[in-house]
């Protein structure tokens, strides 16, 4: 007989203004979080660095102090706890301290509380506001698909979620749904430019690609930052969203507002579709050699 009853995950992407005070941000994060449990989300993502200000505004020798070690991460251990007491997993942003190295990663936590390992953010921007390459070394863990309770799951961060292959690697390894924490906004140097109609088809068509549900978590709120040039800003658009594998948006936050996402998705299905559209059975990985060179000649070594 038939099984009907298909594999349903509900999943949640979270958006909030952050402080300059860890405590208050992570108390924040862990309210909404209860929110989106008591509204049936299995998997909560919070917005990227979510501790603080995003910081890469600036290139200042005192912000590196802001980083802490993966093991015993206080942030880390909070939600391993609210993980195992609501039942739910959370990817958990840090910024990540390794001898003397650093990475802006992500520990997924188990809805038992298990920390499963991180990921840690491969493609590192380096512009006017977003000057992460001060702070972060380039990620080496590679894409990686952590298979929780109720999902195997792809985390990327931010600027990652603008690099197809990124998206194409963890589906290829079992990932069904993508998650993507971020922190996005204005461009200090012309507040003219908008990416956020960009930054969303760009991870629309991700999820059209694979033909699996992606959720992306944006941070809102104006952040000011004394820089070595003065004053930097941005204001932070949120548009935090949950898009289903044909990559239409199913659930979508503004620029201003709080808010806590739901969307609810049967796995069992999604994969049944996937399988028969044809794309991963009609790749041609020998014709793909072109993507491991930088020129479009002469293979990275």
């Amino acid at each position: 007989m038939e099984d009907n009853k298909g594999r349903k995950v509900v999943v949640s992407a979270l958006q909030f203004s952050c402080t300059d005070d860890v405590s208050t941000n992570v108390a924040t994060a862990e309210r909404l979080v209860r929110a989106a449990h008591k509204q049936g989300a299995n998997i909560v993502l919070i917005q990227e660095l979510f501790e603080g200000y995003y910081f890469c505004q600036a290139q200042r020798e005192d912000f590196i102090q802001r980083a802490k070690p993966y093991k015993d991460h206080p942030t880390i251990t909070r939600m391993q706890k609210l993980a195992k007491e609501l039942g739910v997993v959370i990817p958990v942003s840090f910024f990540e301290e390794a001898n003397n190295a650093h990475y802006n990663s992500i520990a997924i936590v188990d809805a038992d509380g298990t920390d499963l390992g991180i990921y840690r953010k491969s493609h590192i921007p380096d512009g006017p506001g977003y000057e992460e390459k001060f702070y972060f070394n380039p990620g080496d863990t590679g894409f990686k698909v952590f298979e929780t309770k109720y999902a195997k799951i792809g985390v990327a961060i931010c600027w990652d979620q603008w690099f197809p292959e990124a998206a194409r690697a963890m589906v290829l390894q079992g990932a069904e749904i993508l998650f993507y924490p971020t922190a996005i906004g204005s461009e200090p140097h012309d507040h003219s430019i908008d990416s956020r109609d960009h930054w969303k088809r760009v991870m629309q068509g991700h999820a059209g690609a694979n033909l699996v549900p992606l959720v992306a978590s944006n941070r809102i709120g104006n952040e000011i930052i004394e820089t070595e040039h003065g004053k930097s800003e941005i204001k932070f658009y949120g548009n935090s969203f949950i898009a289903g594998p044909t990559g239409e948006i199913v659930s979508i936050a503004d620029d201003k507002e709080e808010a806590v996402l739901i969307a609810e998705f049967d796995l069992d299905k999604i994969k049944s579709t996937r399988h028969c559209w044809g794309v991963f059975r009609d790749r041609r990985p020998d014709l793909y050699k072109v993507l491991l060179t930088l020129d479009g000649k002469n293979p990275v070594r």
